[in-house]
């Protein structure tokens, strides 16, 4: 099911057949809408709708173009705007260049004040950027160490500010420009967004989405955005829907947090939820926090974790999918002889595995299991994350030994399967020199992992 983060109903040509929007949207998958408001009036209006129609939510605020007369009396007005609860979002706010609507020193002073009010409140707030990215940047650094979230509506920054707003906790969403004919150089932007920092929206009805391009704009046209985005990140448009729809239950709260998952499939691969223990804590892993990835619910205690004939059954046929992958939350080799046992099966029936590891299945198992390796994993993945083991112990949490424990493992098991050493893409690593070492020194493959 889909969520359209930004849809502004109120418009006049909505007037006459909203009813029909709203079915034709829930018709076509779209499970939740979020109308933001622009001023006052289209606030009221927002609510109103949200207050008619069961999965619609309203955001309150005022949008840069009419923040001219903005006065500190109207930071009041809006918060109790906000006090109802169909209202999930501060917004739209923001800073616009490209008009001469409103001087910019008022609306800077708009922004600001509705940043504190989403602070206040606790509520995420949509922001709208048009020409005015360098004060935009500015202003957000200013509160990175807050828990402000923001969602960056109908994205018009870099891909380097696309990666500052992601480590900053932010979401990006992009409207149906993405799938017109000259919109290479923002497609790159959108590959370089992790779809865990994605939201959908239309920002009907304006930015029609081709096919439907030069009609109004609706939430039911929401797909061919989600369409589009699959087509960048090389998945199916079910995992862009399901990731998305989480995304908008972390920032706004519409919808519900998933239901455990043993197996998760991704793209034509069907992952097995291991374990969440590990002997590593990386910084960048959220095995102690949510363990949601692509709006897979992973969180999962020892006493939860199933037996191997759990996940066989999930399984069924292997042949169904590119490759069973172990992966989850944590280290897989925890579970060895699980992971031993679930493998068998899956080779004994036409299929392929993978096992991504932090590379320290010898250390926890207190033995060389690199041998069994052999016919049951066809390919190891294992994080090198860096070739310093300094750096490699302050990355994965543990002690600088362990980077000697993983590279001995890769070495021993590359005489058994086939192996891809990776590093996170985070800035710190050298990767080229990572590479050099992967490739030369321990004649593996070596593969980069997106960080956001």
């Amino acid at each position: 099911m889909f969520v359209d983060t930004h849809a502004h109903l109120f418009y006049e040509n909505f007037e006459k057949d909203i009813d029909t929007v709203v079915m034709n949207a829930k018709a076509a998958g779209v499970s939740g809408i979020l109308v933001p408001g622009t001023d006052f009036k289209t606030t009221e209006q927002a609510i109103e709708i949200a207050g008619k129609y069961e999965g619609i939510y309203a955001a309150a605020g005022v949008h840069p173009t009419d923040s001219k007369d903005w006065e500190i009396s109207w930071k009041d007005k809006i918060k109790n705007f906000a006090g109802n609860k169909k209202v999930v979002a501060i917004g739209e706010i923001g800073l616009d260049y490209y008009w001469d609507f409103s001087p910019k020193e008022q609306q800077i002073k708009a922004l600001r004040a509705q940043l504190e009010l989403a602070l206040e409140l606790n509520l995420p707030a949509i922001i709208h950027n048009r020409d005015a990215n360098e004060d935009i940047m500015s202003i957000l650094r200013e509160y990175r160490k807050t828990c402000l979230k923001v969602q960056m509506h109908c994205f018009a920054g870099s891909a380097e500010d696309a990666y500052e707003l992601a480590e900053m906790g932010h979401y990006l969403s992009f409207t149906g420009n993405i799938t017109y004919k000259k919109a290479d150089k923002l497609n790159e932007i959108v590959k370089s967004v992790s779809i865990e920092n994605l939201l959908l929206e239309t920002d009907c009805p304006f930015m029609t989405p081709v096919p439907h391009r030069g009609s109004r704009n609706e939430p039911a046209y929401i797909k061919y955005n989600a369409q589009r985005i699959a087509e960048i990140h090389n998945t199916t448009i079910e995992d862009i829907a399901r990731t998305t729809s989480y995304n908008a239950f972390r920032l706004f709260g519409i919808g519900k947090k998933p239901e455990l998952s043993y197996t998760y499939q991704l793209g034509n691969s069907l992952y097995i939820n291991v374990t969440n223990r590990c002997n590593a804590d990386c910084f960048f892993c959220d095995r102690k926090g949510e363990a949601v990835l692509s709006g897979y619910n992973l969180k999962m205690q020892k006493s939860k974790e199933p037996e191997a004939e759990v996940y066989i059954k999930e399984i069924g046929d292997p042949k169904k999918y590119k490759e069973i992958v172990f992966c989850g939350y944590g280290e897989p080799t925890i579970r060895w002889e699980t992971v031993k046992k679930v493998a068998e099966f899956v080779k004994k029936n036409g299929g392929k595995t993978r096992m991504n590891t932090n590379g320290h299945g010898n250390f926890i198992n207190k033995r060389d299991i690199t041998p069994e390796l052999a016919g049951l994993i066809d390919t190891v993945s294992i994080s090198l994350n860096s070739v310093n083991p300094e750096q490699y112990a302050k990355i994965m949490r543990v002690k600088p030994e362990m980077h000697a424990e993983m590279i001995n493992f890769a070495k021993k098991a590359k005489n058994f399967t086939r192996i891809v050493l990776t590093v996170v893409g985070i800035k710190e690593v050298d990767k080229a020199e990572a590479k050099r070492f992967v490739t030369e020194e321990i004649g593996v493959e070596f593969r980069e992992r997106g960080y956001f």
